[in-house]
């Protein structure tokens, strides 16, 4: 494209569960610009993938994004009126279901209907991928029934399908940058071996993926890294140029903040390698990159190299666990962490010949403890007065781990004293595990409904 106005790109969500009210300023901001404007939704972990495939087998019209239609009921019209294309990942186990409801939120919005594109070949849980996975993972594979298994697809399929004239793209398992790379993929129509270029917009989808993290929500610490306006805060626009290089700021109006420190935050968050930060679609090198001020609440973010993507694809495989109980009770008063440690003694020698048992008092060591009790055990008593006592087991029976609930709430009447405030929960429990597949075992591609 002949020097074409840039692309902007603001974030609504940054995982599932986010603020409901995100959008509304975001799409304000990408209206009122006057320019070409994407809206992603990042919500997906590998934890809530995993559920959501526990979700649709309970129910096979479900397993989407649980809050698809209070995250997009305020902002689905207004997009559809002003060309704003709708990116994201809310599919998670059920795609088609995601895509489905879409166009009948849209109906009862009295909006036009959207063309929504699909995007397929992350779901390696079929029995015709079993194999793949055996060689991949060797001795890891695991002997519980799987519930998920999927491929960290990139962004080709979704800048197909909005070539292909898509409003709204729903994916299940993509990177997290795939969701900003491809819109960038499709306006530029940039090659998919142009290194640097896919380099620049996947760092920019890399400080747009966990929503207001990069706008001072994660970054917030107050008397050290003061926020303003944390209650309202204002999630990210990135402005992406034809060479693939992003400013970042906020709508106008809203809180947080946007400067060198915040941005840098993010450019490091959960980055391995800065010479080699693996994606499916290129690997990102931002050892010669520089972050600038150059206005209020924007940062300009240049000089990231690009490498060839790698030959493989990272895959997570979600297995049946067992059962994960819990019980918390409270102890306050003189002598309380004397009895919460007692109490948790109690337990420990009552529940020995089930599993082992995590012990946390909160508030004087929970977040430090390990699960072997290492590090409560070496502490001195410090005499807290108001301690919450909290127990956890795993087991693959379901009688078994149930016990710790029954014992939990006998410590009411058998001691120690003056326990109360009991609470306790059971749920199926999740492993997971990880391995590089082969990139030519993953298909990915797009459908558009109708």
């Amino acid at each position: 494209m002949a020097n074409p106005s840039p692309l902007l790109i603001g974030c609504a969500a940054g995982f599932s569960g986010d603020r409901l009210d995100a959008a509304a300023p975001v799409v304000q901001a990408l209206v009122d610009s006057g320019r070409p404007g994407v809206l992603i939704f990042e919500t997906l972990a590998e934890r809530t993938l995993a559920l959501a495939q526990l979700a649709r087998r309970a129910n096979p019209d479900a397993g989407y994004e649980p809050l698809l239609d209070e995250l997009l009921r305020p902002v689905l019209a207004q997009c559809l009126q002003h060309g704003v294309r709708i990116v994201s990942n809310f599919g998670a186990a059920n795609p088609r279901g995601a895509a489905l409801r879409i166009q009948q939120l849209a109906a009862e919005l009295g909006a036009r209907r959207p063309r929504v594109a699909v995007v397929h070949g992350d779901d390696l849980s079929g029995a015709q991928h079993r194999a793949v996975l055996e060689r991949a993972l060797g001795p890891s594979m695991p002997a519980q029934p799987i519930v998920s298994a999927n491929a960290y697809i990139g962004a080709e399929p979704i800048a197909q399908a909005l070539r292909a004239g898509a409003d709204i793209v729903v994916c299940g398992r993509v990177a997290d940058p795939a969701l900003v790379l491809g819109p960038a993929l499709a306006y530029y129509g940039w090659c998919m071996d142009d290194w640097d270029r896919l380099a620049r917009a996947t760092m920019a989808g890399h400080l747009l993926e966990c929503g207001a993290q990069v706008t001072g929500g994660y970054f917030a610490d107050p008397g050290y890294k003061d926020v303003p306006g944390l209650a309202r805060l204002g999630y990210p626009i990135a402005e992406i140029d034809a060479e693939g290089h992003c400013t970042l700021t906020k709508p106008p109006g809203t809180g947080g903040r946007v400067d060198e420190r915040t941005v840098k935050e993010q450019l490091l968050y959960e980055l391995h390698d800065p010479a080699a930060y693996l994606t499916p679609d290129v690997v990102a090198d931002i050892t010669q990159a520089s972050v600038a001020q150059i206005g209020s609440d924007r940062v300009h973010l240049q000089g990231v190299r690009g490498h060839a993507r790698p030959p493989s694809l990272k895959v997570n495989v979600c297995f049946e666990s067992g059962w994960f109980a819990e019980g918390e009770i409270s102890y306050a008063g003189a002598r309380a962490e004397e009895r919460a440690r007692l109490a948790g003694d109690v337990l420990r020698e009552r529940l020995a010949s089930v599993a082992p048992l995590r012990v946390d008092l909160i508030g004087v060591a929970s977040v430090w403890g390990d699960d072997a009790g290492r590090w409560l055990a070496a502490q001195a008593s410090q005499g807290a007065q108001d301690v919450r006592l909290r127990v956890a087991l795993q087991h693959r029976d379901h009688a078994s781990a149930q016990r710790l609930v029954r014992e939990v709430t006998a410590l009411y009447c058998c001691g120690p004293a003056g326990g109360g405030g009991v609470r306790t929960a059971m749920r199926p429990r999740l492993g997971t595990v990880s391995c590089l597949v082969p990139r030519e075992a993953v298909n990915p591609g797009y459908t558009l409904l109708d």
